[in-house]
């Protein structure tokens, strides 16, 4: 794996090595441990698509992208959408 060299202050550096040391790892283990965990808006965008994708597929309903972004409470919704459908399954009344 290829290197890099990146220029941040002392302090963040000495910061940086101390936290590192706490957990036993080097200091690039720690920096790569922190960029995987913050994602980029690429990957953010992806992960509220499989999201949106797996909601729909548990739910039987095609929501579109609009319907889930003007939803003021989309979790709220999809757990009545969820409860509408197996008291529909049941013979139960709404």
């Amino acid at each position: 794996m290829a290197t890099t060299t990146i220029q941040v202050s002392r302090e963040t550096r000495d910061h940086l090595a101390t936290l590192a040391a706490e957990r036993g790892i080097t200091l690039g283990q720690l920096v790569q441990q922190l960029a995987e965990r913050e994602p980029t808006k690429d990957q953010i965008a992806e992960r509220l698509r499989a999201d949106r994708d797996h909601a729909r597929a548990l739910m039987g309903v095609d929501m579109s992208d609009e319907e889930f972004d003007e939803a003021p409470d989309i979790l709220g919704n999809i757990y009545r959408i969820a409860a509408q459908k197996v008291r529909a399954a049941r013979g139960e009344a709404a």
